[in-house]
């Protein structure tokens, strides 16, 4: 079977994610009332498990929503999703496994209170990582000028829901100019993060990035890289409010994110970037991987196969 083939598993069910597994009247259909996590393994190991589920309760609370299942119980559902997702397909490579729970079904209404019961749905699939050729270019970005990210007082991007409308609308603009990425600015014309990941750029000796203030999902390798992976690598990095005007006095400029951690990119519409051996920027990358290595060996526990 081929590896486009996605399993899923709709509250304990499993099934071919091309099912219908949720009710029409559900809210995350009906009004984006949902949240969500992405992890991906390495070397069939679930990497930054409690990580990302910190993350999720955060935007439970936020949303006053109930998760399903505590940590241990979903972890079994995980292990025994990607088990039949490796059993359907024969697929031995890394994953991609998506957890999203919205607050139900119920009456048509926005009223929280119509909702019956919070579901969750996983979704396995094949960890796509850019192709060879693509990191070695690095990727090219372009500034939004039609949209700006939402306001943290709207709707806070920090959390991690089923709206999703702005990243969209925003990474459409860009490659409608032919564009990898967005790069989008907050209302004070601030730097924030691109539609899909957290940015990085690289001063001299010194790495920055943007601060949660701006406006921007606190990433989890963003995180790592701050506190502990930088650090031990002996990299400088700070947070740092970042405009388009600093651009032409940046030396490098990266993406991070869980799926594909630390990618160089080439440039933000005319300003380039360098690239290649030497950079700060597979410094980091470098460092990244040995934590990895590390996380592996002490969590046997996370592997799901």
């Amino acid at each position: 079977m081929s590896t486009a083939y996605i399993q899923a598993c709709t509250n304990g069910r499993l099934h071919d994610a091309r099912e219908a597994s949720v009710s029409p009247l559900n809210r995350g259909f009906l009004y984006g009332d949902a949240i969500y996590e992405v992890w991906r393994t390495y070397q069939g190991t679930l990497f930054a498990w409690m990580e990302h589920w910190r993350r999720l309760e955060q935007s439970a609370a936020a949303l006053g929503m109930t998760l399903p299942l505590a940590p241990e119980p979903m972890l079994g559902e995980i292990k025994r999703t990607v088990a039949a997702y490796r059993t359907a397909t024969q697929d031995k490579g890394e994953l991609y496994i998506r957890l999203q729970i919205t607050r139900g079904g119920g009456a048509i209404g926005l009223d929280t209170a119509l909702a019956d019961a919070s579901d969750y749905v996983l979704l396995v699939q094949p960890n796509k990582e850019h192709p060879p050729e693509k990191f070695r270019a690095g990727l090219n970005l372009s500034l939004t000028t039609q949209l700006r990210r939402n306001p943290a007082d709207a709707l806070n991007p920090a959390w991690k829901t089923g709206n999703y409308l702005n990243n969209i609308l925003c990474l459409r603009e860009a490659r409608a100019r032919g564009a990898d990425e967005a790069v989008i600015l907050n209302q004070a014309g601030e730097v924030t993060e691109v539609a899909v990941s957290n940015i990085g750029f690289v001063r001299g000796d010194e790495v920055l990035t943007p601060p949660l203030s701006a406006g921007l999902l606190a990433g989890i390798t963003r995180g790592l890289l701050i506190d502990e992976i930088a650090p031990a690598a002996g990299i400088k990095l700070r947070e740092a409010t970042i405009r388009p005007e600093d651009f032409k006095g940046l030396d490098e400029c990266f993406l991070l994110s869980t799926t594909k951690d630390v990618t160089p990119v080439r440039s933000i519409d005319a300003s380039v970037f360098k690239l290649g051996e030497g950079t700060v920027t597979l410094k980091l990358k470098a460092a990244f991987a040995d934590y990895v290595r590390g996380y592996i060996a002490k969590h046997p526990e996370l592997r799901v196969g």
